[in-house]
């Protein structure tokens, strides 16, 4: 019986000097270029030579090395504990990371699920990032950020509804959202207003503000609230729609436009008519919201751009003495079409 012989010898892995031997250059020159440093003048037809030896061999540049020689990396850690699916937030999020890719950031996402305040900063900081960008499903505090800070990272930047000492805030009071919403609603003459609670793991950071909110505009004008669990599947949503006139509803502030879609249609197969019976409002003004009959009344949502985000974080390691800033991350506004 035959036996394929195995390898003496692990293919050696590339190294600077192999690249500089083969483009017939310095070791300080492969640096360089590949490295995109711009203090040094090199001519196109070099960098190209250097480049095309790096393919040519398969080598790529040792992060963890470069890192020890600049004393710090290129690194922005995105901690997260559950992935958004709101097309509004994955598409602020993705212009975030490739607005710091061309600021020649390395952006890492990591999953936090599991650790709380404290126990996060130390497992992020581990990793050295050069920057934070907390967004908000970690509690961080004061000592995190100190933590975080002592070691090595320049900028610590959070976004959540309040501030957090020592750190650049981003603040996002999801309370304004449910806010806006059932002032929409009770401008309508709606007096009876349910708030949807998504049961999906993640959204209750984002739902249990937007409840607060909601109740807060009624409590001054004496409208009901009646939070509503409700499951991002049909059958969670028949089963809701099956038992609405029991409920008393004239009203409903569904989340976001996608439970808003959801629960309208569920709503309409019961033969609940919108908006006659119950007025439907979401949030994002998502397009097919626009595209549906009756068209959904939204919350309309302006984020600060994931660009101007990123030029803060490239600013603040380039002078991380500088004071704390405090923006505000998201403006909302109330659009109103057929569904209430």
């Amino acid at each position: 019986m035959s036996q394929t012989p195995k390898q003496s010898a692990e293919r050696p892995v590339p190294t600077s000097a192999d690249v500089a031997r083969l483009a017939g250059v310095s070791r300080a020159t492969v640096s360089y270029v590949l490295n995109n440093t711009s203090a040094v003048r090199i001519s196109e037809p070099t960098r190209r030579r250097v480049r095309e030896a790096a393919e040519e061999l398969g080598y790529v540049p040792h992060a963890a090395a470069r890192s020890l020689r600049a004393g710090h990396t290129r690194m922005v850690l995105l901690p997260t504990a559950h992935v958004s699916v709101s097309p509004l937030y994955n598409r602020f999020f993705n212009e975030l990371q490739w607005a710091l890719r061309r600021l020649d950031y390395t952006v890492v996402q990591y999953g936090s699920l599991g650790l709380e305040g404290d126990e996060a900063a130390r497992a992020w900081a581990e990793l050295r990032p050069v920057a934070v960008v907390s967004l908000g499903e970690v509690a961080l505090t004061s000592q995190g950020v100190d933590l975080l800070k002592r070691s090595g990272a320049k900028a610590v930047i959070t976004l959540g509804p309040e501030r957090v000492e020592g750190a650049h805030s981003l603040v996002m009071d999801q309370r304004e959202i449910g806010g806006c919403a059932a002032t929409h609603l009770i401008g309508r003459g709606c007096r009876n207003i349910g708030v949807v609670m998504p049961e999906e793991p993640g959204r209750k950071l984002f739902s249990q503000p937007r409840l607060v909110g909601a109740t807060e505009a009624a409590t001054r004008t004496g409208a009901r609230i009646e939070p509503l669990s409700l499951a991002y599947d049909e059958a969670s949503a028949g089963a809701l729609a099956a038992r609405w006139r029991q409920l008393g509803l004239d009203a409903v502030y569904a989340y976001n436009d996608e439970y808003a879609m959801l629960l309208m249609r569920a709503l309409q197969d019961a033969g609940i008519e919108v908006p006659r019976e119950t007025a439907v409002v979401g949030a994002d003004d998502l397009l097919l919201g626009r595209l549906l009959r009756p068209r959904l009344s939204t919350v309309q949502i302006d984020l600060v751009t994931g660009q101007r985000l990123a030029e803060l974080v490239d600013r603040v390691v380039r002078d991380p003495g500088a004071e704390p800033e405090r923006h505000d991350l998201m403006v909302t506004r109330a659009v109103h079409r057929e569904s209430s």
